[in-house]
């Protein structure tokens, strides 16, 4: 958007309340601290959110439904006892599934929402960055994450309402996908808004350990809830990232001119153009007089975006947006689909996988560095 487009922003609600009852502002590297803390626990809680599907297609299809009783190689059926055909048949009738996943096509069913859900974030992630550079970040980001948990939970719902039909769990996926794609052109366009390239490799190196954090917890947020029916998995981490959302939208300042501080522009590259003495005024300076208004501010609206093409004009960004393409289609194959072949083959090459999505993160790291940090 263009400066002459006089769009204002509003210091968020919770640092305008905190500036009030303390009587000074922070400093600039305190909003910092912030800024990385609350991005770090917004996209770990997007991640978080997108686990339990991988976790619930054991529930969805359980092991007891193959249609083959063979053992897989190399065990195979010598080494079988006869009491443990027993079991099988017992489990069979005790674990049915969850129909229309149970059935003989529910694999491919199970893919199929996969699928869905990503190419509605893929898809959605290019008009979530144009947005992005048109819209509030703060407010766009928490629309995304509150959206976001409110899908995520109407998945599990169909639990509790004994919801049996494939549309229902497809199209659900579908607008969670659209919402996901809010986080990340978000998070990372604040974080580019805050932090100079003189340190954004090792920002970025620290920060983007939240996708891992987030695989986690999302994990374990929705494996603990299992046993309470399958449903309680998606409501819970849909619960978590809502509550991420109202902290981003009480306490994320998405520009530095919404809280006072100069930006960055193109005649001064990062904040750290940032005089000294500005910072001591903010530390030592006298008590900061907050308004008593709304505390409306002017220059997030300032910005103005980049067209796809011109992207691609900056060295290094197709050669490893391709990299990063290959290694994401590996991570997310893993990281939907891993703990449901453990379930159903009983192969536990667990090391040797959790390698592969290490050297995944490592590379998207390093894409991020070379192509927004330093040479």
């Amino acid at each position: 958007m263009s400066r002459d487009s006089n769009t204002r922003r509003r210091t968020p609600p919770g640092i305008f309340l905190i500036k009030s009852v303390r009587g000074k502002d922070w400093t600039l590297k305190s909003y910092r601290y912030i800024i990385l803390l609350l991005t770090f626990i917004a996209y770990a809680s997007y991640h978080a959110s997108r686990k339990p599907s991988s976790i619930v297609k054991s529930v969805f299809y359980p092991e007891s439904l193959k249609n083959s009783k063979v053992n897989p190689w190399p065990v195979g059926n010598v080494f079988i006892k006869e009491e443990e055909f027993v079991s099988f048949d017992r489990n069979r009738v005790e674990t049915q599934g969850w129909y229309p996943f149970n059935q003989s096509d529910g694999k491919s069913k199970l893919g199929e929402i996969d699928v869905a859900f990503l190419a509605c974030y893929s898809s959605g992630m290019y008009v979530a960055g144009h947005l992005g550079d048109t819209l509030d970040l703060r407010l766009f980001l928490t629309t995304g994450m509150i959206g976001s948990g409110i899908f995520v939970g109407l998945f599990g719902m169909g639990y509790f309402w004994n919801i049996h039909v494939f549309w229902f769990y497809l199209s659900m996926q579908m607008v969670a996908g659209l919402f996901q794609a809010t986080g990340w052109p978000s998070v990372v366009a604040v974080v580019g808004n805050w932090f100079g390239k003189r340190k954004r490799g090792l920002i970025m190196g620290i920060w983007n350990a939240h996708t891992s954090v987030g695989n986690i917890s999302g994990s374990l947020l929705a494996a603990a809830v299992l046993d309470y029916g399958w449903g309680w998995s998606f409501i819970v981490p849909g619960a978590l990232i809502a509550s991420a959302g109202v902290l981003v939208y009480l306490f994320l300042p998405a520009y530095p001119e919404d809280i006072g501080f100069c930006g960055v522009s193109d005649s001064s590259p990062n904040l750290e153009s940032l005089s000294q003495a500005e910072e001591d005024r903010a530390q030592k300076g006298p008590v900061v007089k907050v308004e008593k208004s709304s505390g409306i501010k002017e220059g997030s609206g300032s910005r103005t975006g980049i067209g796809l093409f011109e992207a691609c004009f900056i060295p290094g960004v197709i050669p490893f947006a391709l990299c990063l393409f290959f290694s994401k289609l590996v991570a997310y194959t893993f990281l939907y689909w891993l703990p449901f072949y453990l379930s159903q083959t009983g192969n536990f090459l667990v090391t040797a996988l959790a390698l592969l999505l290490n050297l995944h993160h490592m590379l998207e790291i390093t894409c991020l560095y070379k192509v927004f940090g330093c040479p």
